[in-house]
């Protein structure tokens, strides 16, 4: 098997899943699984693929173990990003912010890539989980700036002085 081959069949595996029943949420996972299993043990895209299963279905609690275990395995670079983003947002589900918080801090700081918008409105979630709802809504203006085709430099300094103490 083919690394591009399993990764397309993966792909596939996603676009047919969709919002479904509980009976077909379970039938998705198998795949998923049955997939994993054909990876080298000790690959971290397969906790990852388990993690990303366990999440779309609804159960962050199961998904916050295998997001650990793909990183502790070394999981990097565009995944590696995206799995940070999604344990982020399953350990606030699960009513641990301030760990997501910890998480995605240092993300604000590194390369720069599509998923920047994300980092900050999963980062913005946590803060405000945690009643941070200022630097949260600074996170979501900052990003937001960019796309604007006017007002991105007064909506980049709104962001600013939301984020100061004392404005």
């Amino acid at each position: 098997m083919s690394t591009q081959e399993w990764e397309a069949r993966v792909a596939a595996a996603w676009a047919a899943f969709g919002d479904h029943a509980e009976a077909d949420a379970a039938d998705f996972r198998a795949v998923i699984d049955a997939l994993v299993a054909e990876l080298p043990e000790d690959s971290p895209l397969g906790p990852f693929e388990r993690a990303c299963a366990w999440d779309s279905t609804g159960h962050p609690d199961k998904a916050v173990p295998l997001y650990r275990e793909a990183l502790a395995r070394g999981l990097d670079g565009y995944r590696g990003r995206r799995a940070k983003i999604q344990l982020s947002s399953s350990l606030r589900n699960i009513g641990q912010a301030e760990a997501g918080v910890e998480l995605l801090t240092p993300e604000l700081d590194a390369p720069s890539d599509e998923l920047d918008d994300a980092v900050r409105a999963c980062l913005a979630l946590c803060l405000s989980s945690l009643g941070r709802d200022r630097e949260g809504l600074s996170l979501v203006l900052e990003a937001l700036a960019s796309h604007l085709p006017r007002y991105q430099r007064s909506m980049a300094n709104y962001a600013r002085l939301l984020a100061e103490p004392g404005h």
